[in-house]
């Protein structure tokens, strides 16, 4: 139920996201104004971020097959890295023209200019408010912080318009666009290191090896682990291996423990795992996995 709240919400959002940038494009052009153009560049890639987020939502609902053991959550995570390079690209373009117009300020329409600005700045608080503040789904929360980032930028269009009509300084115009610039730069930033953290299988950033292993030895009949593997198949959805060494005992006996130490990740917000019962405590034992030929007791 919750996704198909999240994919109707995203499709609303998505729709006004593309009306408002044709708007915001047709009136920098049409008023010269850089801080407009800046602006309808960064809704754009907002409605590309949100598509990223629509497209998630359905494929999540895709299940798992022959090819795809794990799903197909890193397709969402690829296109959001293709997305932080665009904003990152997108912004340099702005810089480029910014100061070009910062050395040799054109004429800019000021009656097409801010009655646009604000135009755009209303849609997106209107957004904001379909997309919410309180999100248990990252997809919708990746969406709204994109909507938010955009409401500044525009906001900041509207503060350039009104300074150009009542001092004529039209020097504020590229400044205003490298603002937009530099919010652009800081997304994209964040998405591509966010993206390659989880290509590159690191620890999920909130998540401790070492206490996660400390709380499960604290089951009574857990006597060692080791070989700890933790990572992200896709945002927000984590993975656990473990080789985990309990007291010989029946193997119905062993599956209770194993329940356990499910439960007890499945709390820390763990939802996949893979636990491997062992009875033999290595010589070498270690929470990391150093691909070398371990020695155990025989």
């Amino acid at each position: 139920m919750m996704e198909h709240s999240s994919i109707r919400k995203l499709s609303f959002t998505l729709g006004i996201t593309l009306f408002i940038f044709i708007v915001e494009l047709l009136g920098g052009i049409i008023s010269n104004s850089l801080a407009l153009l800046s602006d309808s560049g960064h809704v754009f890639t907002d409605s590309f971020a949100i598509v990223l987020s629509l497209l998630a939502a359905i494929i999540v609902k895709k299940p798992s097959g022959k090819i795809a053991t794990y799903g197909y959550y890193k397709i969402g995570i690829l296109a959001a890295f293709i997305n932080g390079i665009s904003l990152i690209l997108i912004a340099g373009l702005i810089f480029f023209e910014g100061y070009r117009r910062l050395i040799n300020p054109p004429y800019i329409d000021f009656n097409i200019m801010f009655p646009v600005a604000v135009f755009g700045f209303l849609g997106n608080l209107i957004m904001a408010w379909i997309l919410g503040h309180k999100h248990e789904d990252l997809n919708i929360k990746s969406a709204w912080l994109h909507v938010i980032g955009d409401t500044v930028s525009s906001a900041g269009v509207i503060l350039a318009a009104i300074i150009i009509k009542f001092t004529g300084w039209l020097i504020v115009d590229p400044l205003i666009s490298w603002f937009v610039g530099i919010l652009l730069i800081l997304g994209g930033i964040r998405v591509v290191r966010d993206s390659l953290w989880i290509f590159l299988d690191f620890v999920p950033k909130g998540f401790d090896i070492e206490v996660i292993s400390n709380e499960i030895k604290k089951i009574d009949g857990i006597i060692d682990i080791h070989d700890v593997h933790i990572w992200s198949i896709g945002y927000g959805y984590i993975a656990f291996s473990a080789h985990v060494v309990v007291e010989d005992r029946l193997l119905s006996e062993a599956d209770i423990l194993r329940k356990q130490i499910e439960n007890k990740i499945n709390e820390m917000g763990i939802k996949h795992s893979v636990i491997q019962i062992e009875t033999i405590k290595c010589k070498k034992s270690s929470f990391h996995c150093h691909y070398e030929k371990t020695i155990c007791d025989q």
